[in-house]
């Protein structure tokens, strides 16, 4: 069996703060001003980490600027593009502080909540999560998101809030709690749910995204949340079963209709109704069949393949 990576060990006493970067070159020197501005007010050590996915742009360059500049900066790029969950592990990975503070790049995550949500993890909380007032996103955005989660929640029985993202900061347990978690498909936000560590919220202010667009399509979405759902939950498979048994109950009620019709005004063609009878109920019984057996073997066989979450081409500071 592969060895699992161990978590970093903590050489900081104050706070690590990852950024997952992805098309993220507009916004980087201010997210790295704000970051440092909102630090200064936090005692400690603390240091940024800007994890480049691969986006085509200019932002390992810029990375690579900032931490010439400055040595709070740490960035590594990957080798291609691995997506966002990789990068949010791979941040974990290397995390050297007591505490870890998870944002996107671009600025709606407002770097001048993280003292809030430092001295509300200060308390007593392992966990501390920046929820959302009124989101500052498109309708179609919102819908899309809200639409994610209530399926998620729903399919994989964890309690998911839609003003809840990523941004939130999580002690040094919970990181080394994350290291042993290296299954395939990466949700950073159910895989903290799940572990069920004392939480907190804080109320926040939401941000307009500082330029372009997400890359977080209705496609996407929809991907990400059957991906995620069939990982962490079984649910899907029982619904394949009552989908199958359903077709072959709706099955039987039609072959019902057809005797009825048969006998009252004869059947024009012999053997017909038996015939359509017996396709639709086994082709509902193989439904169900192929649907289990189907899903549990791609994560049997993705699980069994122990391919690195992510590869790393390139590292500064």
């Amino acid at each position: 069996m592969t060895p699992l990576p161990h978590p970093a060990e903590p050489g900081l006493t104050g706070i690590s703060v990852i950024v997952p970067v992805y098309k993220g070159e507009a916004f980087l020197e201010e997210l790295h001003r704000r970051v440092r501005t909102s630090l200064a007010s936090i005692p400690g050590e603390h240091e940024l980490l800007l994890v480049e996915d691969r986006g085509g742009d200019g932002s390992w360059a810029a990375i690579q600027r900032l931490a010439g500049e400055d040595p709070l900066v740490r960035g590594i790029q990957f080798s291609r593009n691995f997506g966002q969950h990789a990068g949010i592990t791979a941040g974990l990975d290397l995390a050297r502080g007591s505490w870890v503070v998870v944002m996107d790049c671009d600025l709606q995550d407002r770097p001048e909540e993280i003292p809030r949500l430092h001295a509300k993890a200060l308390e007593g909380f392992d966990v501390v999560v920046a929820r959302r007032g009124r989101r500052k996103d498109s309708w179609m955005k919102r819908t899309t998101s809200r639409l994610f989660y209530s399926s998620f929640s729903y399919l994989s029985g964890l309690r998911m809030d839609p003003q809840v993202g990523n941004f939130r900061i999580i002690s040094r347990k919970v990181v080394e709690a994350l290291g042993q978690m290296r299954e395939r498909t990466r949700f950073f936000v159910s895989l903290v749910e799940w572990m069920g560590f004392p939480t907190a919220s804080v109320d926040v202010e939401h941000a307009a995204r500082a330029g372009g667009q997400s890359t977080y399509s209705f496609r996407k979405l929809m991907q990400l949340a059957l991906e995620v759902v069939i990982a962490y939950s079984d649910k899907p498979l029982w619904l394949a079963i009552r989908f199958g048994f359903t077709i072959s109950l709706l099955s039987m009620l039609g072959g019902g209709v057809i005797i009825y019709r048969a006998l009252r005004y004869g059947s024009p063609v012999m053997g017909w109704s038996s015939l359509v009878v017996s396709l639709y109920f086994l082709g509902g019984i193989i439904i169900s069949i192929l649907g289990v057996i189907g899903v549990y073997l791609g994560k049997t066989f993705e699980e069994t393949k122990r391919r690195p979450h992510y590869i790393i081409a390139n590292r500064v500071n």
